[in-house]
This record gives structure tokens, sequence and C-alpha cells, in this order.
């Protein structure tokens, strides 16, 4: 967790306290009464802006950490802000949330590991695929006839790449524009992948997280132990 994002979630104290208060009346409410009846109306800037923040708090900080415990977050939040005795200093605080967050970012990453290995198992089945000594996983989507890369090439490709929900994490086509890399400055599941190619030829690679970002993922969209899919098109060896 950056220092950006711890103070934001300080900077929530107030609207967090009024939402928690909300709960406690919901929670007294009867069964029959409807979630939004306890809403009050935002009537000033000051409500809109507090109510405005809340809700961005709420989805990039909050939701990222799971269920909070909203009454020991709300001591905590308390205390600091109104310079009372805590019970840890803030070097601590930033050690507990480091915690938790490794333990999530951990579940996470053994269910990714199991998604990974349930899906090459199944494509290794599918008609056409060819499995390498390493393990990377590829097809045939366009055959061609021509020079193929070495590692130490640079090449011009057409690409999408994919997480195994189908969601697209990056895509030359969606720019419009071919990009041009040198084969040794990538994931190995490229730099070998791409190697099989000859130009004029499109392929499609499941590539296992070994290959990829490893157990660290990256940017926003890949996480740790991703299993990739790219549709590669080798335009031309630079």
């Amino acid at each position: 967790m950056n220092f950006s994002r711890i103070s934001l979630l300080i900077s929530g104290l107030l609207l967090v306290i009024g939402l928690s208060a909300c709960h406690e009346k919901d929670k007294q409410a009867t069964n029959t009464a409807e979630p939004d009846t306890m809403q009050e109306e935002l009537t000033t800037d000051a409500d809109k802006f507090s109510y405005a923040l809340g809700m961005m708090i709420g989805e990039r900080v909050l939701k990222q950490y799971g269920e909070v415990d909203y009454d020991t977050l709300l001591k905590g939040m308390k205390a600091q802000h109104q310079d009372q005795e805590t019970l840890m200093d803030i070097a601590q605080a930033g050690e507990a949330l480091a915690a938790h967050q490794q333990k999530a970012d951990a579940s996470k990453g053994q269910e990714a590991i199991a998604e990974g290995e349930a899906f090459l198992k199944a494509n290794a089945e599918m008609e056409g695929v060819t499995i390498t000594e390493s393990g990377l996983q590829y097809s045939v989507l366009t055959a061609a006839e021509g020079n193929k890369p070495a590692a130490t090439d640079t090449v011009t490709v057409h690409y999408r790449g994919t997480l195994l929900n189908g969601k697209e994490f990056d895509s030359s086509y969606s720019r419009d524009e071919p990009a041009t890399f040198a084969l040794n400055r990538v994931i190995p599941g490229w730099t070998e992948g791409v190697q099989l190619m000859s130009e004029g030829s499109k392929f499609r690679f499941v590539i296992p997280y070994q290959l990829a970002y490893g157990e660290r993922g990256t940017g926003a969209d890949i996480g740790p132990y991703e299993t990739l899919v790219f549709e590669v098109e080798l335009i031309k060896i630079n």
C-alpha cells in the first residue's frame, strides 16, 4: 500500500463514522424495513462533498481489503484524527496493513494458480494445441512459410492479451498500431513463442505464470500467478 492510499483512507474518517452510525441504525431496524429508508438527504454542499468522498474511499480503498470491522476501524481512525492515545503507532499500522495485503495476495495467488492449471489442462486437450518443454502451449491460427526470428531479433507484431476470464488487458489492435520490440526484452513466453513463428503467421499462446509475470504480476489487471492468453501476428522481423 502506498502513502497516497493511506492518506486517502485517513481523510475519509468523518464520513466513515457517519456510515457506521447508519449501520448501527440498520441493525436495530425491523426485518421489514427497506435498506434505503435510513438514507439521509444531501442538503448542503458539505453533505454532498462528504458523501462523494466516502463513495470514492469505499470504492478505491476499502474494497481492496475485503471485509472490514467498522467498529474497530472507527476506533483507530477517531483516535488518530483527534490525537488520542492509539493502540499502535503509525509504523506498526503500516506493518499491519502490509501483512494483511500479503495474506490476501497469497490467497488470491493460490486461486490463480489453480485456475491456471485447470485452464492449461483443458486447453492441452484441444485439437491443434502443441506443448513445449517449458510448458508453453500454442496453436497455429494462420500458417505461413518464411523466416523465423531469433531471441536477439527485433520484431513487429499485432497482438491481443487476455486473462482467463476473457478480459482484455492489452491490444495493439485496439490502438490500431502494431508494436515493435526486441524479443529478449519481453516475458519468457513471448521470447520462446514468437521464435516459433514465421513472418505472416498468427499464433494463439497460453502462457503459464512461470513464463509470464510470475508471482508479482504487473499493472492493474495482471495479478500474481496469472496464466495469460495471447493472440500474436508476426508482421515482420526487423
